[in-house]
Parts: structure tokens; C-alpha cells; sequence
């Protein structure tokens, strides 16, 4: 697939104007498309400055913005061999979409959906064609997260997947190949690192200050989980946690937080309306955290298991690779390492000692050890083979 394709990408939010300028970057004609024009033309201002920026400090070339072309029509996608949509995450909102761009777009248009959470295989099941429906779930900020997971639904042309690999990497990104089942890879793995540390908190063990503290100062992530929600926003890392629960048919496992939701019913979504877990407004208290050390490592230990947990879960259906599970993580969520090989370094057998102490405990179907960890625990074998 030829990089300076003509793209066109559906949605001018965050997500959609990083997209547009990653493609427009690799030197790709972009067409922007937005139902509502007032955010179109607030993405075109914010797109112009910022890429304006990036050319004054040299680190694009001229004719960036000139390649992203803002369209007030979906019908302007008749010129398109490749569509990115990036749109509410809403099964059938992105399926009326689909069907919509089938009745415009060439037949051998790409048609790709950015969901990070819902099925591909039901968006692409809506559509007549539906082999050329690919998922490329881009992180935010795109132009920055290298990490890009490709995700065939069921229906996908198998050959589609090599072309968009090689596109992707023709723009400079890391890919990943993932199953088709709920969160991927990244926003499945990463669950435990919000609906964990909101357990310890619930439970008041801990505070918002000092779990952040003993995630960042002790485990060395880059945020902790209370201020990574606060800034992602809780309506949006609420409705992730709401939707992969409700799609794993209830697993216990992703069980959204009562205190989160009654965050996103207050209207408290973080950094973004001035107060979350931490509050932003001028003059407030300022949280600080018990930096006693032995609690933090206790924190840490419990979050950072049931990270791995899930990420040898992962590895056991398959969804990847153990190689593209620790390179997701750490590329697609700046972890300080990846959970695989982490559980290499602590050894399966504590591994699996941990997670049985809190089954023990709770007796909660959320801390079952996973199969693939009881089995290298009992075989002394590790992840990986050095």
C-alpha cells in the first residue's frame, strides 16, 4: 500500500485530528470529515498551530497542514482509498457509519474503525462487504504513541492485515496483531491498573496520593492510576471498563468501581471539568501521600500482579503473542516493563502464591490465578527463554 495514499478520516475530535496529522506527516493527502462543522473547524485551527509549532523547531517539513484538507461532506469519501473512522464509541453508531461509507467509497477502499473497546467482527458484520473492514486502534496523542494494534475482524481478507502493517510502518509506527476479543490487547491488560488500585481504595487501605506514590515511586510507572483517570477523563476510562465488562458476558474480573461511577454522575470527570479523585480548582487542599514504605510495596505488589494476571491471560487465549503483549504494553502505555517478563523477573511461583493468598482472602472469582502462570509455576518454566 502506497504511503502517499488519499486517506480519509471520520471524526475531527482528539483521536481523529491526531490520525489526520500522523498520516498527512508521512506525506499522505488527508481528508478531514466532521458532522459537526464547528468542531471541524476548531480541529483545522488546532491541527494549523501545532503542526506550524513542529515545522519553527524543525521537526516537520513544510506542507504538512497544506496535505489535510477539511471536507463538510461524508459523500467527499468517493476519493478515498483509505477511511479511518474515529467516531463515539457506539456499536451502532459506527455501524451506520459503515454501511453509509459502503454506498461511497471505491470497492477497494480500506474501511478501518479506531474502537478500542468494541467488536470489529459486529462493525464489519453490518457491511456487504465486509473482508475489507479492518480494526487500527491508534493511542492517544497519535502523532506521539507509537503503538498502533491491528485487529482483523472475522471477516477481514487475511492479506488485508500485511498491507495495513506495512502502511503503518511506512508512517513510523510499532504495530501489534490482536484477536478480535474485547479491549485488544492494551485496554484489556491495562484493567487491573485502575480496577485495582480503585479495590485497594474502596477498601481503605489507601488513598488516591499514596497508591499514585506507590505505583510511580516504588513500581516506576510513569502516572499512577488515580491521576492517569483524572486525566484521561472518568467518563471515558468508566464507559472502556463499562463496555470490555459487559463484553466478557460479566466477568467478575472487569468490574467497574462504584466510586467511579458516581465520579461520572457528579460530573467530576477529572482534569478536564476541574475535579476528580484530586481536586484542580485553585486553592484546594493539596493530597499527600503515606509514603510508608511497606504499605507502598504492598500496593504495588497486588496492582502489578494482577497486571500480570491478565497479561498471562492474554498470552493463554492467544489474543498475541507474548512478545506483542509485553510490546503493547510498553509502547501503547508507557509501562516501565513488560508484565511477562516482569513475571519472569518476580518468578511464576510468587506469581502464583500472591494471587491464591487474595483468592484465598476475598474469594472472588476476580483473583483466579491464571492457567498459563499455575502451569510454568509447576513446570518451572519461564515466559520467556533467555
Amino acid at each position: 500500500m502506497d504511503s502517499q495514499i488519499r486517506v480519509g478520516i471520520i471524526g475531527a475530535g482528539a483521536m481523529g485530528s491526531g490520525i489526520a496529522q500522523v498520516a498527512a506527516s508521512a506525506g499522505c493527502s488527508v481528508m478531514l470529515y466532521d458532522s459537526n462543522a464547528q468542531a471541524l473547524q476548531k480541529a483545522m485551527q488546532q491541527l494549523e498551530g501545532t503542526i506550524r509549532r513542529l515545522e519553527e523547531k524543525g521537526r516537520l517539513s513544510p506542507g504538512v497542514f497544506e496535505r489535510i484538507q477539511p471536507v463538510s461532506a461524508l459523500s467527499s469519501m468517493e476519493r478515498a482509498s483509505l477511511v479511518i473512522e474515529a467516531i463515539v464509541e457506539q456499536l451502532d453508531v459506527k455501524q451506520t457509519l459503515f454501511v453509509a461509507l459502503e454506498a461511497i467509497v471505491p470497492a477497494d477502499c480500506i474501511l478501518a474503525t479506531n474502537t478500542s473497546s468494541l467488536s470489529v467482527t459486529a462493525i464489519a458484520g453490518a457491511c456487504q462487504y465486509p473482508e475489507r473492514v479492518i480494526g487500527l486502534h491508534f493511542f492517544n496523542p497519535a502523532p506521539l504513541m507509537k503503538l498502533v494494534e491491528i485487529a482483523p475482524a472475522l471477516q477481514t481478507d487475511p492479506a488485508l492485515a500485511d498491507r495495513a502493517e506495512a502502511l503503518l510502518t511506512q508512517w513510523g509506527k510499532t504495530t501489534v496483531r490482536v484477536k478480535d476479543t474485547p479491549g485488544f490487547i492494551v485496554n484489556r491488560v491495562a484493567r487491573p491498573f485502575y480496577g485495582e488500585a480503585l479495590r485497594i481504595f474502596e477498601e481503605g487501605i489507601a488513598g488516591p496520593a499514596t497508591i499514585d506514590w506507590a505505583m510511580t515511586s516504588l513500581a516506576g510507572f510513569r502516572m499512577g492510576p488515580f491521576a492517569l483517570m483524572d486525566l484521561i477523563g472518568h467518563d471515558v476510562n468508566y464507559t472502556v471498563t463499562e463496555t470490555i465488562f459487559k463484553s466478557f458476558f460479566f466477568d467478575q474480573r472487569y468490574r467497574p468501581s462504584f466510586s467511579q461511577q458516581r465520579l461520572v454522575e457528579a460530573r467530576y470527570l477529572g482534569r478536564k471539568t476541574g475535579r476528580g479523585f484530586y481536586d484542580y480548582r485553585e486553592g484546594a487542599p493539596v493530597l499527600e501521600p503515606n509514603q510508608q514504605e511497606a504499605l507502598g510495596r504492598q500496593i504495588a505488589d497486588r496492582i502489578v500482579v494482577m497486571l500480570i494476571n491478565e497479561a498471562a491471560d492474554a498470552l493463554f487465549w492467544q489474543v498475541a503473542s507474548a512478545e506483542e503483549i509485553d510490546l503493547a504494553m510498553t509502547q501503547g502505555v508507557n509501562y516501565p516493563k513488560g508484565l511477562l517478563r516482569w513475571a519472569d523477573e518476580w518468578g511464576a511461583a510468587r506469581c502464583v502464591a500472591m494471587l491464591d493468598d487474595m483468592y484465598a482472602l476475598y474469594r472472588e472469582d476476580r483473583y483466579r490465578c491464571s492457567p498459563l502462570i499455575r502451569r510454568k509455576a509447576e513446570k518451572k518454566e519461564a515466559f520467556y527463554t533467555i
